[in-house]
């Protein structure tokens, strides 16, 4: 595999090769391939999420997933595949994937998707599973849709943050601290929806937008001298964690590039990732950051080493982008 130009990128690259994926992990790989222009390794990404598709339509389901939604980040990997090469294995299971998203997938009565089969939870994590697809298979308001049940359940306008989860059942928040990889998911997603989908119908990407950055703004007020976050947010006492200044990173850089936020974003996108560069070890794993498998103790993740390379797509990108005039700065 030839390299990408920077051996700290290809140590990142190389750990996050080596490392067990479940399906949400395999197709953030996938995205970060893609973003980086690593078409062909993403064709086999593809292959290996279809490959796994549960019968019910969950791309690249492994054995003892409960996931209701997390297969759906391997779609665009899948998109990809159809599009290079237009044979019903890619477009059959991407068929399969959508219509487990809008038909048959577990939800609450206004439509807003279950993270888990078997539990009537709401979460965080699931705006950057689905928005991002919905959006760029044609389905806008849908995308939209799933934002606005989310934010309602897990949204805090008191302190601009998410909550992690939801439990529909008891009408409640059953996880309510501010996580700070939760908040990521949702701004990273919201980012990644609207840069696959440049055109949305009336009002819906302003909206999107605006939201992203009330959220991003709240993350951001909870930066640590040396640039990093807490695993939750607004909890000094939890531990410092690399992952969230990553995905705040590829979120403001995004933003700035595709002019939803003012170019002082990328300045702060160029921060953020700084910070989690001198976070990775000669091994090229990023740590500490909210671990694997069950995300509760600071260690490493697949996700984070995906986010770190997304991170640093979205720097290349802006950096072929002459900037406009600042029209803001940062909250």
């Amino acid at each position: 595999m030839r390299g990408l130009g920077d051996p700290r990128l290809d140590r990142v690259l190389a750990a996050l090769l080596a490392m067990q994926r479940q399906s949400w992990e395999q197709g953030v790989t996938a995205h970060a391939l893609l973003d980086l222009g690593r078409d062909g390794e993403a064709m086999l990404f593809a292959d290996a999420a279809v490959t796994r598709q549960h019968p019910d339509g969950r791309l690249g389901d492994v054995s003892g997933e409960d996931g209701a939604v997390n297969g759906a980040a391997c779609g665009e990997a899948v998109r990809h595949a159809a599009r290079t090469d237009p044979d019903d294995r890619w477009t059959g299971a991407l068929d399969r994937q959508l219509d487990w998203l809008l038909r048959r997938a577990p939800r609450a009565g206004d439509g807003t998707l279950f993270h888990l089969l078997g539990s009537r939870q709401v979460w965080a994590d699931s705006v950057y599973m689905v928005v991002p697809l919905l959006a760029v298979c044609g389905h806008p308001d849908r995308a939209a849709a799933q934002v606005q049940g989310h934010r309602r359940r897990l949204y805090d306008p008191a302190t601009g943050l998410y909550a992690a989860r939801w439990d529909e059942d008891q009408g409640r928040l059953e996880h309510p601290p501010h996580w700070g990889t939760g908040n990521g998911w949702v701004v990273a997603g919201i980012a990644r929806a609207l840069r696959l989908l440049p055109h949305w119908p009336d009002g819906l990407r302003d909206g999107l937008a605006r939201h992203a950055r009330q959220v991003l703004d709240a993350c951001l007020a909870h930066r640590r001298p040396d640039g990093l976050f807490h695993d939750v947010l607004d909890d000094p006492g939890s531990h410092v964690e690399t992952n969230v200044a990553q995905m705040l990173a590829f979120t403001a850089l995004t933003g700035a590039t595709d002019g939803w936020l003012p170019p002082s974003y990328g300045e702060v996108g160029r921060d953020l990732l700084a910070a989690a560069d001198r976070q990775v070890d000669p091994y090229g794993l990023v740590r500490p950051v909210s671990g694997a498998p069950d995300f509760t103790r600071p260690g490493t993740s697949a996700e984070a080493q995906a986010f770190h390379l997304l991170a640093h797509a979205a720097l290349r990108r802006a950096r072929l982008v002459t900037p406009t005039a600042d029209v803001g700065s940062p909250g």
